[in-house]
């Protein structure tokens, strides 16, 4: 078997292709999620706290140095410690783990229910159930 139908074969497997699907639709969700935290509930905070951008917010290492009128010093941007954009991260974070666990929660409840009720007797049961029963009476 050559290389490529090797990797034909593997790329064609079902749980190869779910994958590639979940992490599609997984990317499409955290965009989702980013804008929702980001556009919607950061500026709530914002205005609940008295104007903050959190997606600006940061603690100042160091300065930076601003061109002098020469141009013997060289613009320097300051270093930043950016807490604010790893605040919505965790939101972000947290929002998706909560939509993980709903998923998983509903689905486990879904096959608890499918594990729980017993699928109907086939036909050869059925025949054999009454056969038995015939038996029974006949003793």
């Amino acid at each position: 078997m050559s290389m490529l139908q090797e990797f034909k074969a593997f790329a064609m497997r079902g749980n190869v292709l779910d994958l590639a699907v979940g992490v599609v639709i997984g990317g499409a969700f955290g965009a989702i999620v980013t804008s929702l935290v980001g556009d919607l509930i950061m500026p709530l905070v914002g205005v609940l706290t008295g104007g903050v951008d959190f997606s600006k917010a940061a603690f100042v290492l160091k300065e930076g140095v601003a061109a002098s009128a020469d141009g013997s010093i060289k613009a320097v941007p300051p270093v930043l410690l950016g807490y604010g954009k790893f605040i919505q991260t965790i939101l972000n974070f947290i929002i998706v783990a909560w939509a993980i666990f709903m998923l998983v929660k509903g689905m486990n409840k879904v096959m608890h229910k499918q594990a729980a009720v017993p699928p109907p007797p086939t036909a050869q049961e059925t025949l054999l159930t009454e056969i038995r029963d015939l038996l029974r009476k006949q003793s």
